[in-house]
């Protein structure tokens, strides 16, 4: 359960996953909570890591002293620039320490984009279910005040409100959006369409072989399994290209994406691919509708 304070998290084995959270408004009021609960962490003998955009590394390391060396710090603008890969980051965590585990996150780090906080409260109601059975390993998120993002009314009911957010669309796609309906015979010239966009707003080679790689793989998921066509819209907002695929299909899986998919599954690899290549991804997935939102810094 997620709540707006560690007092309780703090002290004694955990009985299953515990995922709490709080706000500070002063690099003081998150340097006391955060250093308080990484500090107990070496003496549980639980493996500690801190996943925080680089200003919250350099307070909480002065703060920690010679303690600092028992912490592994994470930048999380590279770990969590995407909210979409940080499931998969604190799995590989708790594989590679298979015995107890306190970590420590600011995903919601002031100067993001309005989409990557919308990402970031769904990765947060996703993170309860991909770790709900993990009683070794516990989390607590910093809110900066700024954001004004309050985690107690955010991730109340977090199974319920992760179904609301991945089964409702994102927002319409603006009326300047350039549009393309494809099916099998269109499926080359996607990176065509794009490269003319890419092209005209200055986004480079390496950047834009990325992109390609990843809206072919949703068009190819379109076709797949979305009823064998689709719809991309193409258009520029804040300071991203973005490419959005709408199609007929439904995924049921909420963690699709964020879960690394066998190598003889059936599908989901296209969207942990996308994960992986894009700077953020949005899906949502209804009764009669997929939509994926890729989006691409112009520099």
């Amino acid at each position: 359960m997620l709540k707006d304070s560690a007092t309780d998290s703090l002290h004694g084995a955990p009985a299953g996953f515990e995922h709490d959270a709080f706000v500070h408004d002063s690099d003081a009021d998150f340097v006391r909570r955060a250093a308080a609960f990484v500090s107990e962490g070496p003496a549980a003998g639980e493996t500690v890591v801190a996943v925080l955009p680089p200003e919250r590394i350099a307070v909480l390391r002065e703060a920690l002293g010679a303690a600092q060396h028992t912490v592994r710090f994470i930048d999380m603008t590279v770990a969590g620039g995407n909210p979409a890969r940080l499931i998969p980051f604190w799995r590989d965590v708790l594989e590679r320490h298979p015995g107890p585990v306190r970590g420590l996150s600011e995903a919601a780090y002031p100067g993001r984009s309005a989409a990557a906080y919308d990402e970031v409260l769904l990765h947060e109601a996703l993170t309860e279910l991909a770790f709900a059975t993990d009683g070794s390993f516990r989390m607590y998120c910093a809110y900066e005040a700024t954001v004004g993002i309050d985690p107690t009314a955010a991730h109340a009911g977090a199974g319920a409100l992760a179904e609301k957010t991945f089964r409702t669309a994102l927002d319409g796609v603006p009326d300047r959006a350039e549009r393309w309906d494809f099916g099998p015979d269109e499926l080359g010239q996607v990176r065509q369409w794009l490269s003319g966009q890419a092209a005209s707003h200055g986004v480079s080679r390496d950047r834009l072989d990325d992109l390609a790689l990843a809206l072919h793989e949703i068009c190819t998921n379109s076709i797949r399994f979305g009823g064998g066509r689709g719809t991309l819209a193409v258009w520029i907002a804040d300071g991203a290209l973005i490419c959005d695929v709408t199609d007929r299909g439904r995924i049921d899986d909420l963690l699709v994406g964020r879960v690394l998919p066998p190598l003889d599954g059936l599908g989901g690899r296209g969207v942990w691919l996308a994960n992986q290549l894009c700077d953020l991804a949005q899906l949502r997935s209804g009764d009669d509708f997929t939509q994926v939102r890729l989006h691409t810094r112009l520099r």
